[in-house]
């Protein structure tokens, strides 16, 4: 389902830079997903792309049984769930099923701002309570946090190496023709050391925004207890790399096109959300990579009971040319709660 709303985005865009002058990449990533989010349920095979939830039933489930673990382990105290970024709510319905057997039935929490997805996942978990940000989530009891594929849609900062230096990378445009730009140069006290000498035309990606939710939850953590599983594709930085870009009905499109209609992603610096999350006093665990973590919590055992028909499916979630090396699971625990399986 798309909801269509007027004027396009990308005329609105278009016509404040022209006023206003270039902005950016993290304005434009923030803008273009804003609108992309909000109008549509972009997933599933009529949709952009699909999620591992959405591939099969076994990955929530076994999330669900990794948290009922843990929870189990650090004495079966009261703990909310918490998930960000939930798509149509089948990773919850999952791993909520499976935590109930058991024993474990948490009371559910969304940081959820798209209208179209909150519709969705109230077909799937009707008790759900919703939150636009993590500011308001219960603040009287440990958390079970989950964030599959969601620090890879926040916006991320591009610096250029020129040949004087760094820069902030730009988007320009000529009527609602969209195009990256070298801007403004920033200082080289915020290049990571290693890549300070970088050949010109390097690219480095931050994520301001990624690094603020982390230190958030971390916090949170810390003094409520609980912990948080972040399943995304990405890299141990810091590295080199442009690695911002778009899907539109599976297939990889211009990520300067048609803001808005377009999902824009960028690979996830795990080493970045580790070293924010140990800063605000939690202990990161990994990351490792979703295929070894998926074997670990037992995937091919529950595959053998499902029967033949799942084989396909995981195969596409361990197996390392498709999701299995890509995608990494990075764990963060509060103090003095166990270690979580599948990070030994």
């Amino acid at each position: 389902m798309v909801v269509t709303a007027e004027p396009a985005l990308a005329e609105r865009l278009a016509r404040a830079i022209t006023l206003a002058g270039p902005i950016s990449v993290a304005q434009f990533m923030a803008s273009a997903n804003a609108h992309y989010y909000a109008t549509r349920d972009p997933l599933g095979a009529d949709g952009d792309f699909i999620t591992a939830p959405e591939i099969s039933q076994m990955f929530g489930e076994l999330i669900g049984l990794w948290l009922a673990d843990l929870w189990d382990r650090a004495g079966r105290r009261t703990c909310a769930y918490v998930e960000l970024g939930p798509g149509r709510g089948t990773l919850a319905a999952d791993a909520l099923r499976a935590m109930a057997t058991a024993g474990l039935k948490p009371p559910v929490h969304f940081v959820e701002t798209s209208p179209v997805l909150r519709a969705a996942q109230a077909e799937r978990v009707a008790e759900a309570t919703w939150h636009d940000d993590v500011a308001t989530l219960p603040d009287d009891q440990p958390l079970l946090i989950i964030a599959n594929e969601f620090f890879d849609a926040l916006p991320i900062r591009q610096l250029v190496r020129g040949a004087d230096g760094w820069h902030e990378r730009l988007v320009a445009c000529q009527d609602t023709l969209f195009l990256p730009i070298r801007g403004k140069a920033v200082p080289d006290a915020i290049i990571p050391a290693a890549l300070t000498d970088a050949p010109p035309g390097a690219i480095i990606e931050t994520c301001p925004a990624g690094v603020a939710i982390m230190q958030a939850l971390a916090e949170r953590l810390v003094r409520q207890g609980g912990a948080a599983l972040i399943v995304d594709y990405g890299y141990e930085g810091p590295a080199i790399g442009d690695t911002l870009q778009a899907v539109r009905g599976h297939t990889y499109a211009n990520p300067f096109e048609a803001p808005g209609e377009r999902d824009l992603t960028a690979h996830v610096d795990f080493a970045t959300l580790a070293a924010a999350a140990e800063a605000a006093g939690a202990t990161a665990h990994g990351p490792v990579e979703q295929g070894a973590f998926l074997t670990a919590l037992g995937i091919d055992a529950r595959a053998a009971r499902l029967g033949p028909s799942v084989a396909a499916d995981r195969d596409r979630l361990v197996q390392p040319d498709q999701m299995g090396n890509l995608f990494k699971a990075l764990a963060l625990t509060a103090p003095g709660w166990p270690a979580p399986e599948g990070f030994r």
